[in-house]
């Protein structure tokens, strides 16, 4: 059997992916050395020199086809390739078919390897297929151990994927542990957010000053949002798992910055405003709203609040800023509560939260049953797929949906597990504190604060005459009522001291018989 005719004349090619498996592949450098070196003592002229960083997995790589286009185009001369080794050409079945067949056209005139020996001869040829089709076996069964890897991760409710913001990779535990600052971060931003004063950019923004790095688009600040990777739910090609890590959040937190999200999309008309603080919050005693301007005066520029007279018009005089949130500080300081009072009564729900530590274990033992039995009814309906009882679909959709309940569950006997109380502890908390914040409220200086504030404990909020006033919501239309009757019996003002000493009748009745709630 006659060789063909083998060229002098050859194109050097040269390839490493980033994402080349293989560790013991050369370096481009390396290869561009050896290779040198080889046509060197070979005898061998390299015309044009073709480098690449694309993996070969799969057809389409530019500096591959490009120099085969020239081949196929045809040359003045015969034409080889160098290579380090066949796998460099082709790692995939189209390519390495298209190199084969220029060969048997003969527009390809050779290929030369230091590390493979290849004549242009039917056998080489063999040898040559052969050689290719052992490179595409070995990605192949390369990702196929990959993803068999991955599956077992899974199973064992391990994160296989690059960790998301929040959690670092522990190799002793083979798992995503939160890292302790980021962790910090995801649950500030998910807590911010959840209060719907926030949009997308302001929220990249505030991420970056918490330390979580340069601003984000607005895809990757919403993707952050909606990973349900932080509540313990691990989603892999369309399929949720459960993860054996800490989650960042709650589920019921992760729900309310959903809605707020999809709040967030619907489309709103916006214009550019000014900061005044307390637009909004007042109503004219005409029934139009309070606005606000700018006016001068006593040299000066003065912020100065007035009706907008939608309804026609009206007499109710301007007031300025400063006097506004005066009357807003007064009024909130009726609901204060003197500062022996409010730590009687915190001392007072410490001692209640304690006492419920048993009944939440009891609870949690409840829980931790229903989710036993969660997994019981998880491992038979993958026995049942296994078994071919029920199709993928439906295995999938009934999965996640037990899923979903377990980590509700477990979310929530976390949550028993730090707090170790009921429901009722932290609105009652938080109610006491906001009385707290209302005797202290002089000292805050954000007007911004102020009136939230003001939006959270009053409604039918009022101007007329210049004189501020609202309805308390509840519960705070009740304290309001208690201190001012206490006040008016003993002859104090209507606004209640906050340094005042005094016992309080809310949490130790029996201290003064006089000062019933009833009363």
């Amino acid at each position: 059997m006659n060789t063909p005719q083998q060229p002098t004349k050859y194109f050097l090619y040269i390839r490493k992916s980033t994402d080349e498996e293989d560790r013991q592949v050369l370096s481009l450098e390396a290869q561009l050395t050896e290779l040198k070196e080889y046509a060197e003592k070979e005898g061998l002229e390299i015309i044009e020199t073709f480098v690449e960083k694309k993996t070969a997995k799969v057809p389409g790589r530019e500096i591959f086809n490009s120099m085969l286009n020239k081949i196929d185009g045809g040359l003045p001369h015969l034409i080889g390739i160098l290579a380090w080794h066949p796998d460099r050409l082709s790692r995939n079945s189209v390519d390495g078919g298209r190199l084969i067949y220029l060969l048997d056209t003969g527009k390809l005139g050779g290929l030369k390897f230091p590390t493979f020996a290849f004549e242009n001869n039917p056998s080489g040829k063999f040898f040559l297929a052969i050689g290719l089709s052992n490179a595409k076996y070995y990605v192949d069964n390369l990702a196929e151990n990959v993803r068999r890897g991955n599956r077992a991760k899974l199973r064992r409710g391990e994160w296989p994927g690059q960790k998301p913001f929040g959690y670092i990779y522990d190799h002793r535990l083979r798992n995503i542990v939160p890292e302790p600052k980021e962790a910090k971060i995801v649950k500030k931003i998910y807590e911010e957010f959840a209060t719907g004063r926030h949009t997308l950019k302001s929220i990249s923004a505030r991420l970056a000053d918490l330390g979580g790095g340069k601003e984000r688009s607005n895809y990757s600040i919403e993707n952050l949002l909606t990973n349900d990777r932080y509540i313990g739910i691990m989603r892999w090609n369309g399929e949720a798992h459960e993860g054996k890590y800490r989650p960042l959040i709650t589920k019921q937190l992760f729900a309310k910055v959903q809605e707020v999200l999809a709040n967030r999309r619907k489309p709103r008309k916006s214009k550019k405003r000014h900061d005044f603080p307390f637009v909004g919050l007042f109503n004219c005693s005409c029934g139009s709203m309070f606005t606000a301007q700018f006016a001068k005066g006593n040299g000066g520029l003065y912020r100065y609040y007035r009706c907008t007279r939608k309804h026609g018009a009206c007499a109710e005089k301007y007031i300025q800023e400063n006097e506004l949130q005066k009357q807003i500080i007064e009024k909130s300081q009726t609901i204060a509560l003197p500062a022996d009072w409010s730590k009687e009564m915190l001392e007072k729900l410490e001692r209640e939260e304690k006492l419920q530590i048993q009944s939440a274990d009891a609870f949690a033992e409840a829980n931790r049953k229903k989710i036993l039995a969660l997994q019981e009814k998880l491992d038979k309906l993958l026995e049942g797929y296994l078994d071919n009882l029920i199709d993928e679909d439906t295995y999938r959709r009934k999965k996640e949906n037990l899923v979903q309940q377990k980590i509700a569950l477990k979310g929530e006997q976390d949550t028993l597990l730090r707090k170790r109380m009921s429901g009722w502890n932290e609105p009652l908390r938080e109610y006491i504190n906001t009385l707290i914040y209302a005797g202290i409220i002089a000292s805050e200086q954000s007007p911004q604060e102020i009136a939230h504030f003001a939006q959270k404990i009053g409604t039918n909020r009022l101007i007329s005459e210049k004189i501020v006033s609202w309805d308390f919501v509840p519960p705070f239309d009740f304290t309001a009522q208690f201190l001012a009757s206490r006040a008016r019996r003993r002859g104090e003002q209507t606004s209640a001291s906050p340094h005042k000493k005094s016992r309080s009748p809310i949490w130790c009745p029996q201290q003064d018989s006089n000062l019933q709630l009833t009363a």
